[in-house]
């Protein structure tokens, strides 16, 4: 008959576990391309919204990426997207967006434009391996459309997170619109040292308070109205 120690092979499957744990990490490091800023993906795509003559505010859907989705389809399981857990998870998404404004800047002729404090509805929805956030952003005021053009920006400060739409068709504009108004889509080009700085940031690292990193890189959506 053979006897076990227990604590001996407690110890030995602890440290395998750490052996695998530690050659996944390493793997995952030097496999990695994303060892530099930015470490997350979202593709966004506004639909403009509308009251009359004003613009009221804009429809947002950010799609993540499938390592930033991970965690939150780990989360919520099998549940149907009417479930307590998304709708839970939806929340506290929401959350950390209205913590950073939305990650949005809005401007009228170089003037800033206000936005709600709350959005006035917003989602959360699986598709396949990733997670889009849907959600109205409202203006704290209604914007006269005939009084210059309009300047939308979203993008994370830190460069942490790259915002960006895929192309010029990501943004729409409802049917009352279409024959005054016409949006455009301007894509940064940074210099080349900007970009080896960027790339020069490991996950750990964040730029300094006084650098708007993600400024820097953040397409503009221009919404002009005859």
């Amino acid at each position: 008959m053979l006897y076990y120690n227990n604590n001996a092979c407690a110890a030995e499957l602890w440290r395998l576990n750490h052996i695998r744990l530690a050659v996944a990490a390493l793997v995952l490091v030097l496999s990695s391309p994303a060892i530099a800023h930015p470490h997350s993906f979202i593709d966004m795509q506004t639909e403009i919204q509308s009251q009359g003559a004003t613009l009221s505010g804009f429809k947002m859907s950010w799609t993540m990426d499938e390592i930033t989705s991970a965690d939150l389809l780990y989360d919520a399981g099998d549940a149907p997207e009417d479930a307590e857990i998304w709708k839970k998870l939806a929340a506290e998404v929401m959350a950390n967006v209205l913590g950073q404004h939305y990650f949005s800047e809005l401007y009228q002729n170089g003037k800033p434009l206000k936005f709600e404090n709350r959005p006035s509805e917003y989602r959360l929805y699986r598709e396949g391996n990733k997670v889009r956030l849907v959600f109205v952003l409202p203006l704290a005021h209604p914007a006269a459309l005939n009084d210059g053009s309009v300047t939308l920006s979203t993008f994370d400060p830190t460069y942490y997170v790259d915002m960006a739409y895929p192309d010029k068709n990501s943004i729409t504009l409802p049917d009352s619109l279409k024959g005054q108004c016409e949006t455009r889509l301007m894509t940064p080009n940074p210099n080349a040292s900007l970009k080896s700085y960027a790339l020069s940031l490991d996950k750990e690292d964040s730029p300094g308070e006084d650098e708007d990193l993600g400024q820097q890189f953040a397409q503009k959506v221009t919404l002009e109205c005859r």
